[in-house]
Formats: C-alpha cells, sequence, structure tokens
C-alpha cells in the first residue's frame, strides 16, 4: 500500500511541463551548470536510461545543434524580412511616380488619372464658406 500511496504522490505532484513556452536561460543555464557538475562525479551511475550521462550529453549535443539551426533560420528570416519590405517599398514608389506621371501626361482632371486611382480635379469637393451667424442675446 506503501508504493502505491509513493507512486501515486509521484505522479500527481509533479507539475505538467507545457512545452510549448520556452525555458527562461536562467533554467537552462542552471542545467549546464549541473551538468559540468556531474560530470566531476566519477562514482554516478544510475540505471534510468533517461538520466545516464550518455543521454544527457546526447541531449545536450541536439540542443545546441538546433539552437544553431534556430539562429541560422532566424537570421535568413530577418534578411528575407528585410528583402520583402524593400521590395514593398520600391513597388509603392514605383506607384506613385506612375500616378505622377499620368497625371503629368494626361492631367489631373483626366479618365486616365482616375483610372490609376487618382480623384478627378473636377470631382473634388470645392471649399465654400461658412456663413457667419449673429448670435444676439
Amino acid at each position: 500500500m506503501g508504493i502505491l500511496n509513493t507512486y501515486h504522490y509521484y505522479v500527481f505532484s509533479m507539475a505538467i511541463q507545457n512545452t510549448r513556452r520556452r525555458l527562461r536561460p536562467q533554467v537552462l543555464s542552471q542545467d549546464l551548470n549541473s551538468l559540468r557538475g556531474l560530470q566531476t562525479v566519477t562514482t554516478y551511475d544510475t540505471v534510468r536510461a533517461d538520466a545516464s550521462i550518455a543521454n544527457i550529453q546526447n541531449a545536450y549535443q541536439a540542443m545546441l545543434a538546433q539552437q544553431q539551426a534556430e539562429t541560422e533560420r532566424l537570421a535568413l528570416y530577418r534578411a528575407a524580412s528585410d528583402a520583402a519590405r524593400l521590395a514593398e517599398w520600391e513597388f509603392h514608389n514605383a506607384i506613385l511616380a506612375m500616378k505622377e506621371a499620368v497625371r503629368g501626361q494626361y492631367g489631373s482632371d483626366s479618365d486616365q488619372a482616375q483610372a490609376v486611382g487618382l480623384k478627378k480635379k473636377s470631382a473634388r469637393k470645392r471649399p465654400s464658406r461658412k456663413k457667419s451667424v449673429l448670435v444676439t442675446s
């Protein structure tokens, strides 16, 4: 009965791990310090495969490889993002230049100007004067 209670306590007292979030750098630093400390313990031997030195070393090397791959891909992403942003601005500036060219070639009140998204000069609402209202008390 005591073994079952211990097992029940062990399984249900552990916090559920949320692997969707990143570990804080402080936690990873502490884990790395623990690995370095373990390397100084010459008598460490366990029957648990997941806690063996070979498994821990493999997990550490895999983590380093994935972090390196992430860093490389992040740099590629940032470069691609910058290139896309610059291409968007070049396209926008080309459209603005085209609109100015259409306005200059066909005039501000032309159908061609309206076709490229400009408002015809004659379609603009002219400003009207506000009539002053005298308030007498």
